[in-house]
């Protein structure tokens, strides 16, 4: 993956703030046995949630995952893992023609070649997705500049 140090920087982040902000988190593994499973650098931070095996590239195509889905049942969908232009690209896009509203955390994807990634993002933001930085999205679901939320994610992003 492109810069993998940073992903994991940016996926750790984002995966805290979420938890801080309350959001709810779905885990999905590519074929673990084959491809490996989810990093550490990324996975101790998932203590508690169990990942959801798939060997569809869209998540949309999972009973597990839409189970879980139909459970949050959320307004807003963040995307986020690899590769762009291939799992996070077929999701979006499923999603979208579910009526979802999808954002996709542009610095918190990866793909071998960048320009895939940029062909990835382009498509989604075509087809009606959002593309954001993790930094982006969780002060904007946060909202304010006040209280205990805010001053600890501001010590996350820092």
């Amino acid at each position: 993956m492109q810069d993998s140090d940073a992903l994991f920087r940016n996926l750790a982040m984002l995966i805290k703030g979420a938890r801080l902000l309350d959001i709810p988190i779905i885990w999905m593994e590519q074929l673990p046995e084959k491809l490996g499973s989810t990093v550490i650098e990324v996975s101790k931070n998932l203590d508690g949630l169990k990942p959801i095996e798939k060997d569809v590239f869209s998540c949309v195509k999972n009973d597990e995952f839409n189970s879980q889905m139909n459970e949050i049942k959320p307004d807003i969908i963040l995307l986020a893992g690899i590769e762009t232009h291939i799992c996070v690209y077929q999701t979006a896009m499923d999603l979208l023609d579910r009526n979802f509203n999808v954002e996709v955390i542009a610095d918190a994807t990866s793909t071998r070649l960048e320009h895939n990634k940029e062909i990835g993002l382009e498509k989604i933001r075509c087809a009606g997705g959002a593309i954001t930085s993790v930094e982006t999205v969780l002060f904007e679901i946060q909202g304010r500049a006040t209280g205990n939320k805010f001053k600890e994610l501001v010590k996350l992003v820092k």
